[in-house]
């Protein structure tokens, strides 16, 4: 966030509900951001110069940190220093306007078993 939206005695100077408009819920499907759900600019979506225009400066911060890495929502949230719940607003606005793309992350259910990854080590080190 900006130096000038802070004021180290009374804090923020803009409100997150002023950030979102009021909502609480991200876009209009209820979409749910995890934590570690990973967040890119999409390079085929809405992302050109006139639409970000548009875009209100914490929705235009966002873009510039997902343009440098893929970022999770916890990263982008830290990094922007905006509350986890007006960033997960802002990337369905994002979302919704197809300048970012989420994936999902790997559920623990399908990485593979630790039994199987040690006995790849094992072989790795036996050459």
């Amino acid at each position: 966030m900006n130096g000038q939206w802070y004021d180290a005695e009374a804090g923020p100077l803009v409100r997150p509900y002023a950030m979102t408009g009021g909502r609480t819920k991200p876009g209009p499907h209820g979409v749910r951001f995890d934590l570690i759900a990973l967040v890119v600019v999409d390079p085929e979506g809405g992302a050109d110069e006139a639409a970000e225009s548009l875009l209100g400066p914490e929705h235009r911060a966002l873009l510039g940190l997902c343009r440098s890495e893929t970022q999770s929502v916890a990263e982008l949230a830290a990094d922007a220093d905006l509350p986890v719940g007006v960033v997960r607003v802002l990337l369905g606005d994002l979302l919704e306007g197809g300048h970012v793309k989420v994936s999902r992350p790997v559920p623990p259910a399908r990485l593979p078993d630790e039994r199987i990854l040690r006995e790849v080590i094992e072989g790795l080190r036996a050459l």
